[in-house]
């Protein structure tokens, strides 16, 4: 019985083995026996923050001249039971907390440290959208409304002749890049696992009008990078070490993988830094592009990423949740802007509060629904529907930086 039992599990593992293969060759999807290896046969289900060294990387080297926070850490700050129970349920890596610029918590779970690096996942995509209007500050790049074939050549033809900056800026090009961090068959996974990033994106094809409907599509970031390298001659990883890494004083070095070795950057997902580098990104966003005294992203631009363009999301709703590559929550007139990646990657600044919060780890919670016994609901939808695009966790952890800096002493 053991036998056959064991006769007919081989068998049907290799039967799954030649049905995988098949498709991957006739359907040309190559990128997935790349996945495969990285993924399943590690014991893992899909990416991880800790994907380093499974891909080629350039590095972004630290600045000379490290910044350095204030660290007034108070023992009397801490969090509560239930609030240490929802940072392990989340599989929480990092949480600090910063008054300004006075780190005042600082806590790493599991063997998660002051000085590990992990992915960004898609927090990545503020710091493009931020070095877009650097360039436009230089002059490298004439304006939001160039056209992105002014750049990318394959980008005059196909229907894309209209997809502007812009349009690539508030996720509205309108292109067929399915965006999914679960379906190994979607562009997000090419992007991740495959080898050739420059022609994923100048195969895509505009299937709504530009510019009318906010839909979240990595797409329109690896673009927005490949527009920066063709406008300033420099990769991704130059730009970002010359005009954020060492200006902001960054104390290690950060790296940004790549699809093949000598490849091009994954623009929209894949920096790796510390906790407390990432805060420098909080810090930008809470003080409207300077630090420590110095303007590193031009205010005029900033002030363009921290609003909301009107239009209509894929779910027929106003876009009341993301600017110009930047998350928004209006928190009913008193605002939160942050950088959001997968697994729950955040920084996040609250300006009346003068707050950063960071948080890593692998594992996010749900999106903000309204509740069906809501839905029409005027009052409830008037002071909730900003809520919406949101995920659940980022008001736990708004709520226990509240909780926690009302205990400083």
């Amino acid at each position: 019985m053991i036998k056959k039992t064991l006769k007919y599990t081989a068998y049907s593992l290799l039967t799954l083995v030649v049905i995988v293969n098949l498709f991957i060759l006739l359907s040309g999807r190559y990128y997935l026996y790349s996945g495969i290896a990285k993924t399943y046969l590690r014991g893992k289900l899909g990416p991880t923050i800790y994907d380093l060294e499974l891909f080629p990387v350039n590095t972004i080297k630290k600045s000379k001249e490290p910044f350095h926070f204030i660290l007034e850490k108070n023992a009397s700050i801490k969090l509560t039971k239930a609030d240490l129970d929802y940072h392990q349920e989340m599989d929480t890596k990092a949480f600090l907390i910063f008054q300004g610029d006075t780190l005042v918590y600082e806590k790493y779970f599991d063997e998660h440290t002051q000085n590990q690096v992990s992915n960004s996942f898609s927090a990545a995509k503020s710091v493009i959208g931020m070095l877009i209007g650097i360039a436009i500050e230089e002059g490298k790049i004439t304006s939001v409304d160039d056209l992105a074939g002014k750049y990318i050549p394959e980008f005059n033809k196909n229907g894309r002749e209209k997809i502007t900056i812009r349009h690539l800026l508030t996720m509205s090009a309108g292109f067929d890049w399915v965006e999914s961090g679960k379906n190994p068959l979607s562009e997000a996974a090419e992007g991740y696992y495959g080898t050739d990033l420059y022609g994923l994106v100048t195969r895509l094809r505009v299937i709504d009008e530009p510019g009318v409907k906010f839909n979240y599509q990595s797409g329109n970031t690896q673009i927005l990078g490949f527009i920066l390298e063709k406008a300033t001659g420099k990769s991704i990883n130059q730009y970002t070490e010359e005009k954020l890494w060492v200006p902001l004083g960054a104390r290690n070095d950060a790296f940004w993988s790549l699809d093949k070795e000598g490849g091009d950057e994954k623009a929209f997902c894949c920096m790796y830094a510390t906790a407390r580098d990432y805060a420098l990104l909080g810090q930008l966003l809470l003080n409207n592009g300077f630090y420590n005294g110095k303007e590193i992203v031009p205010s005029w631009y900033m002030n363009k990423m921290l609003e909301t363009p009107s239009m209509k999301t894929k779910e027929n709703v106003p876009n009341m949740r993301y600017g110009w590559h930047t998350w928004i929550y209006k928190n009913n007139g008193d605002p939160i802007y942050y950088c959001r990646g997968l697994m729950g990657q955040y920084m996040i600044a609250i300006p009346s509060k003068n707050r950063v919060i960071v948080r890593l780890g692998s594992k996010r919670d749900a999106h903000y629904k309204i509740p069906e016994n809501r839905i029409n609901d005027k009052v409830f939808r008037q002071k909730h529907d900003d809520k919406i695009g949101h995920t659940i966790d980022l008001y736990r952890y708004l709520n226990m930086s509240d909780k926690m800096v009302s205990q400083i002493r």
